[in-house]
C-alpha cells in the first residue's frame, strides 16, 4: 500500500470531498484577513499601538465567544447557525472596509467592529472535523482525515499572505478584507449545500443511538477533553513564543530576513510530518501519543534559542514542525472519540481554543520574558508549564467511544 493509498480512501469517502473543499474555500478567509486588516489600519496612518489592540480584540473575541458558538451548532445545527455567522462576520469586514482610512477617524468604531467580527467568526474547521466523524467509521482512516485537514489548513495559512500580498500591489489593502468577506459567505454557502451537511440531524441521531450504552461517563469525559485542550494549549503556547525567538534571533545575527524562510521551515515540517502521521495505522493509544508528541515538541525547542547559528535554529524548528500537525490531529481524534455525538463540535472547540489561546498567551510571554531575561532562557521558561500538561493527560482515565 502506497503512502497515498489511506488519503486516496478519505477524499474517495461519500460527499466527503465537496464538503471539505467547500470548507476549505471559507476558511481561506483566515488566512487573509488578519494581515489584510492589520495593513488596513497601518495604510492609513494609524498607528501599530492602536493596530495591535484591533487585533488582540479579533483574536480574544474569537477565543472568548467560541464556546458559545460551538454549543449554538451543536444544538441547531450548523445548516441554521452557520448562515448568520457568516453574513454577520462578512458585513462587519465590509464595514471596517469602508471606513475611512485616516488616523484618528473611527478608531473606536473599528475597535468595536474587530471585536464583534471575531465573535461572529464561522468555526469551519471544526464544523468540518465533527463532520469527518460522521463520515469516516474507521478510526485509523479518520486520523488520516484530521491528518489531511490539518497539513491543508496550514497551507492555507501559508498562501493567505501570499494573496495579500498580491492585493496590495494592485489595490489597496482593504480590499482584502472584501476577498475575505466573499470567501467566507461563498465558502459556507457551498459547504452548506453539500449532501453530507444537510444529513446532519440524521447523523447525529444515529449515532447518539449507536453509542447510547457505550458512551464515557460525562464527568471523565469532560475532564479528559479539557486534559487534551490543555496539551494542544501547550503546542500553541510553545509555537507562540518560538514565533518572537526567531525574530529576535534572526535581528541578533543581523539578519532579518530569515523569519521567512526559517518560518517555513516550520510550515514545511508540519506538512510533511502530518502527512507521514496521517498514513500510518498506530498501534499506541490515541491518548499516549498525544502525551509523546506534546512532550517531544517541548522538548525539541528547548534547544532552539540555543542555537549557534541560523541553519541549526532552522533545523530545530523544522523537526519540531514535523510535530505540529500529528498532535492536532491526535487530539481532534481524541476529542471527537471522547464526546457524545450531541457534544462533538464543543469537544473540537476546546481543543481549537486551547490551541489559539496557548498561541496568543506565548506570543505575550515571550515579547515579555525577552525584554527580561536572556534569549536563550525564554523557550526554557515557556517550556515547563508546556511540559507539565502532559501530566493530566497521562492521569485522565477516560471510557472513550472508540480509540
Amino acid at each position: 500500500m502506497s503512502l497515498l493509498s489511506p488519503y486516496r480512501a478519505v477524499l474517495r469517502t461519500p460527499y466527503a470531498c465537496g464538503a471539505f473543499v467547500a470548507s476549505l474555500a471559507g476558511r481561506l478567509c483566515y488566512g487573509i484577513v488578519g494581515l489584510s486588516l492589520l495593513l488596513t489600519l497601518t495604510a492609513g496612518g494609524r498607528g501599530y499601538g492602536l493596530a495591535g489592540l484591533v487585533m488582540a480584540l479579533f483574536g480574544l473575541a474569537i477565543v472568548l465567544v467560541s464556546p458559545f458558538r460551538a454549543w449554538m451548532i451543536d444544538r441547531h445545527g450548523p445548516r441554521r447557525v452557520l448562515p448568520l455567522m457568516a453574513a454577520g462576520f462578512a458585513a462587519v469586514l465590509v464595514a471596517i472596509a469602508v471606513i475611512p482610512p485616516r488616523s484618528d477617524v473611527n478608531d473606536g468604531a473599528i475597535a468595536v467592529l474587530a471585536a464583534a467580527a471575531g465573535a461572529c467568526a464561522p468555526p469551519l474547521g471544526v464544523v468540518m472535523r465533527t463532520l469527518w466523524s460522521a463520515l469516516i467509521k474507521d478510526r485509523d482512516l479518520l486520523q488520516t482525515a484530521y491528518s489531511l485537514d490539518g497539513v491543508v489548513e496550514e497551507l492555507l495559512y501559508v498562501t493567505g499572505p501570499v494573496i495579500v500580498g498580491v492585493i496590495i500591489v494592485v489595490a489597496a489593502p482593504a480590499v482584502g478584507l472584501l476577498v475575505s468577506a466573499g470567501l467566507m459567505v461563498a465558502g459556507t454557502g457551498l459547504f452548506l449545500r453539500s449532501p453530507a451537511v444537510r444529513r446532519w440531524p440524521a447523523w447525529v441521531a444515529e449515532q447518539a443511538s449507536s453509542t447510547a450504552d457505550a458512551a464515557p461517563g460525562e464527568a471523565g469525559a469532560s475532564r479528559a477533553i479539557v486534559a487534551v485542550a490543555f496539551a494542544t494549549g501547550a503546542i500553541g503556547l510553545c509555537l507562540g513564543g518560538l514565533g518572537l525567538v526567531i525574530v529576535a534571533f534572526s535581528q541578533a545575527r543581523r539578519d532579518p530576513a530569515a523569519v521567512a524562510w526559517i518560518e517555513a521551515t516550520l510550515s514545511a515540517g508540519s506538512a510533511l510530518g502530518g502527512l507521514g502521521y496521517g498514513a500510518v495505522a498506530w498501534r499506541i493509544s490515541a491518548q499516549h501519543r498525544l502525551a509523546l508528541l506534546t512532550a517531544g515538541l517541548v522538548v525539541l525547542l528547548i534547544p532552539a534559542a540555543l542555537s549557534p547559528d541560523l541553519l541549526v535554529l532552522a533545523l530545530l524548528t523544522g523537526l519540531a514542525g514535523a510535530l505540529v500537525s500529528p498532535a492536532l490531529a491526535t487530539a481532534y481524534t481524541l476529542a471527537d472519540g471522547l464526546a457524545s455525538p450531541q457534544a462533538r463540535i464543543r469537544a473540537g472547540n476546546w481543543v481549537n481554543s486551547g490551541y489559539n489561546a496557548g498561541t496568543s498567551a506565548g506570543a505575550v510571554l515571550s515579547g515579555q520574558l525577552i525584554a527580561r531575561i536572556p534569549l536563550s532562557a525564554c523557550l526554557p521558561v515557556l517550556a515547563v508549564p508546556a511540559l507539565l500538561t502532559v501530566v493530566p493527560l497521562l492521569q485522565a482515565r477516560p471510557k472513550p467511544t472508540a480509540e
